[in-house]
């Protein structure tokens, strides 16, 4: 597990655009670097991050061993009801991570 800081309005208005900001404490290790002894240091990135308001996607992305360490994101979703903000990432070792936070649309 890794940490995760997951800032969302926790009231938005209806149909309104509003910003998640995301930052993932993640090495993003591109696998094309090597250690001191001149072996290569095994890729470990962060492959794809989905977010759902709700049971609706509303971002979803790939990423690449091109994103440096500790990606923060910042994107915008809409809210026509209430519920819950799920941001779910996967990393190259199979490990999923999940973070919620609730939305209340005003």
């Amino acid at each position: 597990m890794v940490r995760v800081l997951l800032n969302a309005p926790k009231q938005v208005p209806k149909g309104q655009p509003f910003n998640v900001k995301l930052l993932i404490s993640h090495p993003m290790e591109s696998g094309q670097r090597r250690d001191a002894m001149g072996m290569a240091i095994p890729r470990h990135i962060i492959n794809q991050i989905v977010c759902k308001l709700d049971e609706e996607e509303v971002f979803r992305m790939n990423l690449f061993p091109a994103i440096a360490a500790n990606p923060f994101l910042v994107f915008s979703a809409t809210a026509e009801q209430s519920g819950t903000l799920t941001i779910t990432f996967t990393d190259d070792n199979g490990v999923e991570q999940t973070e919620t936070t609730p939305v209340e649309v005003v």
